[in-house]
C-alpha cells in the first residue's frame, strides 16, 4: 500500500521484511537553504546551531561535524555525524528546549 506525503514523494506502509537492511547514514549533509532534513525535519539554520560553536551554545557545539575543503579551498562541505546528531535529539525528547 503506498500512501502519498504533502511534499509529493511517496513512501509506503508495508513492513521490513527479514533479510532486507535500512540504510543508517554515518554522515549526512546540511539540507539546501529553504528546504528541511530529510531526517529529522530541522531546518539547515537549527542545524548550524547545533553543529558550529556560537554565542548560543558557549561556543561548544552540541552535535559533532566536519568540514571537508582542499587546502587553501575558502569553501568545503559540511557533514554531521548523524549519530551524534539523534543522541542529542534523543536527550531533548522529554520537552528539554534545543
Amino acid at each position: 500500500m503506498n500512501a502519498t506525503r504533502a511534499n509529493g514523494g511517496e513512501f509506503t506502509t508495508a513492513p521490513v521484511t527479514a533479510g532486507q537492511t535500512v540504510h543508517r547514514p554515518e554522515f549526512i549533509r546540511l539540507p539546501k537553504p529553504g528546504s528541511q532534513c530529510i531526517h529529522t525535519g530541522l531546518t539547515r539554520s537549527k542545524l548550524n546551531e547545533l553543529i558550529l560553536p556560537s554565542e548560543s551554545n558557549g561556543f561548544a557545539p552540541p552535535v559533532r561535524s566536519v568540514c571537508l575543503r582542499k587546502r587553501g579551498a575558502a569553501k568545503g562541505v559540511r557533514l554531521i555525524a548523524f549519530d551524534s546528531l539523534i543522541a542529542h535529539l534523543h536527550r531533548h525528547i522529554d520537552g528539554g528546549a534545543l
